[in-house]
């Protein structure tokens, strides 16, 4: 006999509370237990990982950062325990349902306390009297003569947009991700399933699939962005993806191979060079030593100062390992673009002291994937705030590759309030399992996604932690591509492996589905329209990238 809330022991089982949490490195771990323990849970925070960061602001996340683990500790063990007593945690989505009801109850709270600071603040403040009015603003200039309306000497370019305000992070929210995770978890053991089953079944109405589809490793081997050392700034990550015609297992050996060669690379000092008067980048003499180190990304840092010269490093390596880029795997760039806009100058600073407006942007994204066909994918090529050169690159590289938003896009809670999925014109988003995300809300963005023919890329956090569940949950929605990082450092390679895992089970059990070609839907705006209208829009053209590499190659 089963009962009592998630951990369900046998009636003789003397009550305790359900969770224990242990705050750990600034993730959240969470123990489920009755007389011995179920599960753990581990969920990262929404924090970003800044390297070089002042110790102030360092010092200023780490108390916010204890302040919402303590809180989510608080609401797990004085309310959520006792409103989820008697649930079974096969009812993943009445617990969602819980929780959901929870978090809005918290998130109108505070909005009712700051309401009323507000006031009490505003009835504290002076008003101002008459005589210190400010001054009314300078009447504008005459127009000069011949000049007409509206009509000015130079021409400018329109003002970017100031970066729009972080969403709120309410507090503690992390507790409601983690306790749906921990349901889950535990709802998966008890039936004797894998977790990424259990969420199959979530997501197929409690229908299991005939197969399950592996997501396509999206594998980050090179680092050249902001805090890169070199000149270079726009790849904060120069991604490889393998042939969706490989296992997961053979891609993996594959960029692990390449990986090696990358570090031989750079540990070999450069070649003897005549020295000139003015050297290859004009100004420097000689080669310069390229030095590498590895970052929180799980992949090398690298010293580049030119976009080519990363590109060219794995396209040499793939041509000596008898490699074919476009072939045998794809590339993806995350250019982090909300990282690179100097806003004293309004433009982005792709390389140091090379700015570029939004307009050049496009031109510059175009130029490189016509001279390398073989990328696939482009990551957060511009902010969130930039609709305009979202639509034009669409326009210009929507039919050839991948436009992810990633930090351009909106949290999943903030999406599905929203019902839209569309502000901005790219082909697909990286979603992640954090803060107040449950496993239905999981679902059902996958499942809008699916309806307007959007691509799922299943995100790991920058701060990560050792718990491999999100494979799970990758695995069980289906999504298309999962990023985990490089193929360095434990709490990452421990993913690779669940993986590589999962694989092997899907293999004995005759299960694995196979993964389609890269094809890419191009919208334009009649089927956008169509797409918003809820119509599932016909694929229009279908483009391999082999194919473009041929076509180049011809041309």
């Amino acid at each position: 006999m089963y009962w009592m809330a998630w951990g369900f022991q046998p009636y003789k089982w003397k009550y305790s509370a359900p969770f224990k949490i242990f705050p750990r490195q600034g993730n959240c771990r969470w123990r489920l237990y009755c007389f011995q323990s179920i599960c753990s849970v581990v969920i990262s925070t929404h924090f970003e990982v800044h390297e070089n960061a002042l110790p102030e602001l360092v010092e200023a996340e780490e108390v916010e950062r204890a302040d919402a683990v303590s809180t989510a500790v608080r609401w797990v063990n004085e309310t959520i325990t006792e409103e989820l007593r008697g649930i079974e945690p096969s009812n993943q989505a009445g617990v969602d349902q819980v929780l959901r009801i929870f978090f809005e109850n918290k998130v109108q709270e505070d909005k009712e306390r700051k309401e009323l600071e507000k006031s009490l603040e505003d009835s504290t403040v002076p008003v101002p009297s008459p005589l210190t009015q400010p001054p009314p603003p300078p009447l504008p200039p005459d127009k000069k003569k011949g000049q007409k309306q509206g009509r000015r000497d130079t021409f400018t370019e329109k003002p970017i947009l100031p970066p729009e305000p972080d969403e709120h992070v309410l507090c503690g929210s992390m507790a409601i991700g983690a306790v749906s995770l921990a349901v889950a978890k535990t709802g998966a053991m008890l039936d004797g399933n894998p977790l990424y089953l259990n969420i199959a079944l979530l997501k197929h109405h409690q229908e299991q699939p005939a197969k399950l589809t592996l997501p396509l490793l999206m594998v980050s081997l090179v680092s050249c962005g902001k805090a890169s050392p070199g000149k270079l700034n726009l790849m904060k990550e120069l991604i490889c993806i393998p042939h969706p015609g490989l296992t997961a297992k053979q891609g993996v050996e594959m960029l692990l191979e390449i990986q090696k060669h990358i570090t031989k690379t750079i540990e070999m000092p450069p070649p003897p060079k005549t020295e000139t008067k003015r050297g290859h980048n004009g100004g420097k003499r000689g080669q310069q030593q390229i030095i590498g180190k590895m970052s929180h990304l799980g992949c090398l840092t690298i010293n580049y100062d030119t976009i080519e010269q990363p590109l060219l490093l794995i396209q040499g390596i793939c041509a000596n390992l008898g490699l074919e880029l476009g072939r045998n795997l794809h590339l993806a760039i995350n250019c982090a673009a909300h990282e690179l806009m100097d806003y004293s100058k309004g433009k982005y600073e792709v390389m140091m002291g090379t700015y570029k407006n939004a307009a050049e942007m496009v031109d510059l994204y175009v130029d490189l994937i016509n001279k390398f066909p073989s990328i696939i994918a482009l990551i957060d090529p511009f902010r969130k705030e930039d609709s305009e050169p979202w639509d034009s690159i669409y326009d210009a590289l929507g039919a050839r590759c991948y436009l992810i938003a990633g930090t351009a896009s909106k949290s999943i809670s903030k999406l599905l309030e929203d019902g839209n999925i569309g502000v901005l014109k790219y082909s697909g988003l990286i979603i992640k399992h954090t803060n107040q995300t449950t496993m239905s809300d999981l679902v059902e963005i996958t499942n809008l996604m699916d309806s307007k023919k959007h691509i799922a890329v299943f995100g790991s956090t920058e701060g990560e932690s050792s718990d491999d569940s999100l494979v799970d949950l990758a695995v069980g929605l289906g999504v298309r591509f999962i990023k985990l990082g490089g193929l360095s450092r434990g709490e990452r390679v421990t993913k690779y492996n669940r993986l590589l895992t999962i694989e092997e089970e899907l293999v004995q059990n005759g299960t694995l589905g196979f993964t389609e070609e890269h094809t890419f839907f191009y919208l334009n705006e009649e089927a956008e329209k169509a797409a918003v209208a809820g119509e599932l829009p016909e694929p229009l053209e279908l483009i391999f990238p082999t194919e473009v590499l041929e076509e180049s190659t011809r041309t």
